[in-house]
């Protein structure tokens, strides 16, 4: 069935667009649009824990931010220094994944996608300003989750709307989306975290307000090569999708799924937070002279984990072509969350192997390498699986809940990454060792069991014939 609104969208662009790379000019406008929000994002994430550890939350400043001494009250009782940095980072990082359900039923029921999408720039761009001034630190991080939901699904949405139903060429247009997206992951610690911790810390805050302006000029530039904003007719209550008999069985199943995939994602999270506390006080970033920032580390985990997306799926898509085999997507999970627990180790024996002196690279490196084929096994492959077992009548619902488990997980993060401070170093990263193990195991059961569910479904369907 043609979604309601792509015929409009479609008849006011330019027939047979082939302008950028081959797709219609408005993808190029989009992906550059996403790389400015995504720079920014980034920008500030990598900065925020380190801002807030070595400055912000020093006993000669934390006094001066507005609402902090209110909120430590009641919601960080008993929190200093690291674990407070530690918790802020876990309530901000998973805000940003749960508010972008909100930002969509606004921009589908009332704004239209457009509106709600420029009014999520603008209140992003306010807060990568508002940090600049130590005082509305806490509306800065306000400000930045509510734009971040208004903006990131809004912005995806329209990729699809450029083209319609049949047109090959929308899932290689989602794959250039993607890597505007991981090109912005690994310059943002490049060049706003060069600023943040060289230059001065609003100067890195202060460039992602800056790029996120730009991104949202070129948007209102693109006007003319992207989709209308027409929000989709709603269905009536009689003619909707209803869910079949083993919808509800697989929903379940997804579900249980999600708090799983949360706790096999705490060691990748963790690398936002208290993992560059750690390497920025105990790693050997002296090269040569001359002090790396610790930042750098977000770009060359990014760096791997782009590199590692490219080189698996070429692996696997060479395997099938040769030996007719590839493995499901829970087989790839499980995959994956092997190498998790190898990066992990990699970690583990780091910080027990430190000794007096500072840590060497070497380990460091190993981790990121490992840890990004686990990502790469383990992120793209369970959205598949999610938008694969998703009963049809609620779809679009369930791969929302999806992002539920990043939720989750960086909520995990800001209360475990708290511990670093109290507990030893080794038992640290044996804990995160510990959890990407847990997720092995949930991945092996879900697996088993849905295999059995669909062996006894398949025998129940012969049986019946």
């Amino acid at each position: 069935m043609t979604t309601p609104d792509l015929q409009p969208d479609l008849e006011r662009l330019p027939a047979g667009d082939r302008a950028f790379l081959g797709h219609p000019k408005g993808l190029g406008y989009l992906s550059f649009v996403e790389a400015c929000e995504r720079f920014s994002y980034y920008s500030m994430q990598t900065l925020l824990v380190l801002y807030m550890v070595n400055y912000l939350l020093k006993p000669e400043h934390v006094g001066s931010v507005a609402g902090l001494a209110w909120l430590r009250g009641w919601h960080y009782a008993g929190l200093d220094g690291q674990p407070l940095a530690s918790a802020i980072f876990g309530d901000y990082t998973s805000l940003v994944y749960l508010t972008p359900i909100a930002g969509g039923i606004l921009a589908d029921r009332l704004t239209g996608r457009r509106f709600a999408l420029i009014l999520g720039g603008l209140v992003m761009a306010l807060g990568h300003f508002l940090m600049a001034f130590q005082a509305t630190f806490l509306l800065a991080l306000v400000a930045l989750i509510v734009g971040v939901g208004l903006f990131k699904g809004n912005i995806a949405s329209q990729v699809g709307a450029l083209y319609s139903e049949t047109d090959l060429r929308r899932a290689m247009a989602f794959q250039i989306f993607y890597i505007a997206i991981n090109v912005s992951v690994i310059a943002a610690p490049l060049v706003a975290g060069t600023l943040g911790e060289k230059v001065g810390w609003h100067w890195g805050f202060g460039c992602a307000g800056v790029v996120m302006v730009l991104g949202l000029i070129l948007y209102l530039r693109a006007r003319p090569w992207l989709p209308a904003d027409n929000r989709p007719d709603r269905t009536a209550p009689g003619e909707r999708e209803k869910m079949g008999e083993g919808d509800w069985s697989r929903l379940g199943a997804l579900l249980l799924l999600i708090p799983a995939l949360a706790v096999a994602l705490l060691t990748n999270q963790e690398i936002f937070n208290a993992y560059l506390v750690w390497a920025d006080q105990h790693f050997q970033l002296r090269l040569m002279g001359w002090e790396m920032p610790t930042s750098w580390m977000v770009t060359i985990d990014a760096t791997l984990s782009f590199s590692m997306l490219v080189a698996v799926a070429a692996f696997w898509k060479w395997r099938a072509a040769t030996t007719g085999r590839e493995p499901d997507e829970l087989g790839k999970m499980i995959i994956g969350s092997v190498f998790s627990i190898i990066g992990g180790l990699c970690l583990y024996a780091a910080a027990l192997t430190q000794g007096s002196g500072k840590i060497g690279l070497a380990l460091p490196l190993a981790f990121h390498f490992f840890n990004s084929i686990g990502f790469a096994h383990i992120l793209p492959v369970s959205l598949a699986l999610f938008s694969k077992l998703a009963p049809r009548a609620i779809n679009a619902t369930v791969i929302g809940l999806y992002y539920l488990a990043f939720f989750a997980a960086n909520k995990v993060v800001g209360v475990v990454g708290g511990w670093y401070s109290s507990m030893p170093t080794p038992q640290f990263w044996l804990l995160h060792v510990a959890s990407a193990a847990i997720g092995l195991v949930a991945f092996v059961l879900f697996k088993w069991l849905v295999s059995n569910r669909m062996s006894h479904g398949s025998a129940a369907a012969a049986a019946a014939t």
